[in-house]
């Protein structure tokens, strides 16, 4: 094992609220896959008890006005979150560290480019640009793909979220370029493209690690506003659907739909900042004698 990982590794391990924070992550992914199996939460939609059902045993978030079971729709709910952050991430990382080493290797003119681009996405408010972007996209149909519900939600959140790692792995493969190992590789013969992704990016891979774990925040986040506004999940039980139900049940006295869709994103988005400080804290070289 790479002794920079292993040192991480050993480091979070010492810090008690990271490792609590990696299970509390590790069970959310384990229910979002045991869902996407179709193993649990599939009757999302069937009525199990009386409308506006009190929290009980038999129904631990109390039932919505239909008379559905609210825990088992948190449930599935963390299907769709989990997806969003995990489908957008893949898109928009790839996108910023080819760009991002792009321009930081070659320099000059391209690298002019590539900094007008992404500093002019940059200037539209991140948000407005999701909802702009989401609501371009539903109902077309690219390659063969409905581009409604979530698929539009993938793409506008990875498409447009791609800037922060752009600059990161921009600032770092410029401070790299010249290094010794980078220059004595460029005296070998080896090719641009296999120094910046066999010599480069290996050096750099923590810090897209890192931005992975953090980035599933703000996607995250990102969902459930472009649910709650109605351009997201359709038919399917959402944590932004559930928030934007729910604001007409308060009203009623009723707070558990509310309240179970905004704890269940609470203690996900908690859980990823800590463990996504430790890490960085882990694998940040400059912190290693603190």
């Amino acid at each position: 094992m790479n002794p920079l990982w292993y040192d991480a590794i050993k480091r979070i391990r010492k810090n008690k609220m990271a490792v609590i924070a990696f299970y509390i992550i590790l069970i959310y992914i384990i229910i979002a896959i045991l869902v996407a199996a179709g193993l649990i939460a599939q009757n999302f939609n069937s009525e199990s008890g009386p409308p506006y059902a009190h929290p009980s045993l038999k129904h631990i978030l109390g039932t919505d006005i239909f008379g559905r079971d609210v825990f088992v729709r948190v449930i599935y709910g963390t299907k769709i979150s989990m997806s969003v952050g995990f489908i957008a991430s893949l898109i928009a990382i790839p996108i910023g560290v080819i760009l991002g080493a792009v321009a930081g290797f070659f320099g000059g003119f391209i690298d002019d480019i590539i900094v007008w681009f992404y500093s002019t996405l940059a200037s539209v408010p991140g948000l407005l640009l999701i909802l702009a972007l989401s609501l371009v996209l539903k109902g077309k149909t690219i390659l063969g793909i409905s581009l409604s519900g979530l698929n539009s939600v993938y793409i506008a959140i990875g498409f447009t979220s791609w800037v922060g790692i752009c600059r990161i792995i921009r600032a770092e493969v410029i401070k790299h370029k010249n290094r010794d190992y980078v220059l004595a590789a460029r005296a070998f013969g080896a090719s641009h493209g296999r120094q910046i992704f066999t010599h480069i990016m290996p050096n750099v891979f923590h810090l897209i690690i890192i931005d992975f774990s953090l980035r599933f925040i703000s996607a995250i986040q990102s969902e459930v506003i472009i649910s709650y506004l109605g351009l997201g999940a359709i038919n399917i039980p959402s944590w932004g659907i559930m928030i934007s139900d729910a604001k007409l049940e308060l009203s009623r006295g009723v707070w558990w739909q509310l309240f179970g869709a905004t704890f269940a994103m609470f203690l996900i988005v908690l859980a990823l900042n800590i463990f996504g400080d430790a890490l960085r804290d882990a694998l940040d070289p400059k912190l290693k004698n603190v």
